[in-house]
């Protein structure tokens, strides 16, 4: 093939002029060099870059910004610094009014790549944008590690594990920030152990901090390697005096180097044992490891979103596949007949309970297991359901419950998708039994290239 001929010409550190063509599904620019697709990150359509490779492969190109010679209309020209350091801001060199734009794009495209029946056709609805552009986010993880006798709090700057110190991020709630930062003096003074990663010792390994806007309380939770917290009391007795807006400490143990973020144990330290929100008018409960979206001002809109697209009736047996701690079920209880909850993580189903009782929602039942499982089990037991909400993590949703959900099709499904690439891919086999009737996409984290999308089906 012609292109397999190019790319063995050419090696990293080449560079060539290049025009971007368009966004790519995860957000970066593509042109082409010599009909070779190019991958650049930070690049806009319209930009007319010199473009520096830094990975060559037989059938495409990465490459970076060696320099700009005619910026794109859709750049913005007060981008801030910290773009070209951290994560959470690769869309901020561009316009907000065309980030919403490309969001689409983004979705259109990878409706492209995996093609569902008939997704030519499929009505995308222009991006919803967000009440907040800045200063949104209600949640961070903030690594703290000791680097050369210094202790460092912050983000991995972006595709590294090599940590920037922040002050601010423009992303983040400022009582967020304000708190970070006065906790991590506080660990300095009182001399806690922090992480080395060079040599695996200290104690303290990340700090993590959820914030409530209805109710302006803060929950932290301290990520350590070990069981033991030295000096935690200490910590604990400045934080209640000099952070009155903490509400809740707690210490979650993950002794090991390649896990997740979280370990498997968590334990209240000081203060309640949840944090409280208010989502469209009903009260929520978070424990530490709960799931909440990041953008509680837009979570309202997004899940009147979602009610639009069901359109409940009291008529409705709903189920809420993926239901987390109850959040999308119990906004939509008084509007159906009944709600049957599933979760596959048992804490979560305890605190959806709980939810449930605070809001006296009495028509909610939920289990603990996969949906691909319970839902069939459910109408084994002369259950009926006519009505679906899914709102999977980012991998989509499990190839045996799309096989249930065809197998037993619903008039109504909504499915909430944080990933295109895997809602595309979703789609293919959903739409054998479904229609789509429209996608609505919705930004839900301002700054960067995901996207948040509603999708309405009905049986065929």
């Amino acid at each position: 093939m012609p292109t397999n001929n190019i790319t063995q010409e050419l090696k990293v550190g080449d560079r060539f002029p290049l025009t971007i063509k368009r966004i790519g599904i995860n957000g970066e620019g593509i042109g082409f060099f010599k009909h070779v697709i190019v991958f650049v990150p930070k690049a806009v359509p319209e930009d007319v870059i010199v473009c520096e490779l830094t990975d060559v492969h037989e059938r495409f190109l990465n490459g970076r910004i060696h320099k700009i010679r005619k910026a794109s209309r859709f750049r913005n020209p007060d981008t801030p610094e910290l773009a070209n350091e951290v994560g959470g801001l690769e869309f901020a060199h561009i316009n907000y009014k065309d980030q919403l734009h490309f969001k689409s794009n983004i979705l259109r495209e990878s409706l492209e790549k995996y093609k569902p029946y008939a997704h030519e056709k499929y009505m995308i609805k222009p991006t919803v944008g967000s009440v907040q552009q800045e200063k949104y986010r209600n949640k961070a993880q903030f690594p703290i590690q000791e680097i050369d006798g210094e202790i460092r709090c912050g983000l991995y700057k972006t595709g590294t594990q090599e940590l920037v110190d922040l002050t601010e991020m423009p992303t983040q709630m400022d009582l967020t920030m304000s708190a970070m930062r006065k906790i991590v003096q506080m660990i300095k003074d009182l001399q806690i152990p922090v992480f080395n990663p060079e040599n695996k010792s200290g104690i303290l390994s990340m700090i993590v901090i959820r914030e409530s806007v209805e109710f302006n309380q803060l929950q932290v939770t301290f990520i350590t390697r070990s069981p033991k917290f030295i000096k935690e009391h200490q910590l604990i007795e400045r934080i209640q005096k000099e952070i009155p807006e903490v509400s809740s400490i707690s210490q979650n143990i993950n002794k090991e180097d390649k896990a997740g973020v979280w370990g498997d144990e968590t334990k209240l330290l000081w203060g309640d044992q949840y944090l409280q929100e208010d989502i469209n008018g009903y009260l929520f409960n978070f424990s530490p490891r709960a799931f909440l979206q990041l953008n509680s001002l837009q979570t309202d809109k997004l899940y009147d979103l979602v009610a639009q697209a069901l359109e409940p009736n009291q008529r409705d047996v709903l189920l809420d596949a993926y239901c987390g701690v109850g959040t999308i079920g119990i906004t939509m209880a008084d509007k159906v007949k009944q709600i049957y909850g599933i979760e596959i993580i048992p804490e979560a189903i305890e605190d959806a309970k709980a939810n449930a009782k605070l809001n006296e929602v009495d028509n909610a039942e939920y289990y603990v297991g996969s949906a691909d499982e319970i839902y069939p089990q459910l109408l084994k037991d002369g259950k009926t359901v006519n009505a679906v909400v899914v709102d999977p993590p980012r991998t989509g949703l499990d190839n045996k419950l799309i096989g249930a959900l065809n197998r037993n099709p619903v008039n109504k499904l909504v499915y909430v998708s944080c990933n295109p690439s895997t809602l595309a891919k979703d789609l293919v086999t959903l739409t054998k039994e479904y229609r789509v009737v429209y996608l609505q996409p919705v930004d839900m984290f301002p700054q960067t290239p995901h996207v948040e999308t509603v999708v309405k089906l009905v049986r065929r």
